[in-house]
């Protein structure tokens, strides 16, 4: 079994350095199964469609959310959330600039993932986070000038890294000081 896993990560790896290269619509499951030295019958294996590779890669994007909320749970008290929010976005911001692959084919093949919009396991996933981060926004224990900084910080993580990450948006600056940036921004914000 863990064989299979292996087998099956590495083939998330690679589709991901396709889609990257060549976007998603420009890669076939021949070019995926030809630099992983496997048949396209061993791809199948693992992968009816490419669309089931594309979901697959758009949901370890759902895991860096689950983690992050996963540790908002832990939180006992629902006050202390405030507290504990400086150190969750940071990890968010590890998580992203450890992910920058990830995020980057969101940037360059944003009309493939139309695709998977309708897929019930994606709709599932994504709306598991949403009630979770809004359980967490919406709770009165915490005063609403924090829940609107907390939701702004990730906002501001989101827009600054994916606009680094794909979208030149800083010009050459390089994503990672770009991220420090945005890690000092935001704790300024959660400060006030």
């Amino acid at each position: 079994m863990a064989e299979q896993t292996d087998t099956r990560e590495r083939i998330l790896d690679v589709a991901l350095e396709l889609f990257n290269e060549k976007g998603y619509d420009g890669t076939s499951l021949r070019e995926i199964a030809e630099r992983l030295g496997v048949t396209k019958a061993a791809l199948y294996y693992h992968f009816e469609r490419k669309e089931d590779i594309l979901l697959e890669l758009h949901l370890r994007m759902h895991g860096i959310g689950r983690g992050i909320l996963d540790r908002l749970d832990a939180v006992e008290d629902e006050r202390d959330v405030v507290a504990a929010w400086p150190a969750l976005v940071d990890a968010f911001i590890d998580e992203v600039l450890a992910n920058r692959d990830l995020f980057l084919l969101h940037q360059r093949n944003q009309g493939a993932f139309a695709k998977i919009a309708d897929d019930e396991r994606h709709q599932a996933e994504n709306e598991d986070i949403e009630e979770r981060f809004r359980r967490f926004l919406s709770t009165e224990a915490i005063p609403l000038d924090d829940r609107v900084r907390m939701a702004a910080s990730v906002g501001a993580v989101m827009v600054a890294l994916m606009g680094a990450t794909g979208g030149g948006l800083f010009g050459d600056v390089s994503t990672t000081d770009v991220a420090d940036r945005v890690r000092g921004i935001v704790h300024d914000m959660l400060r006030s």
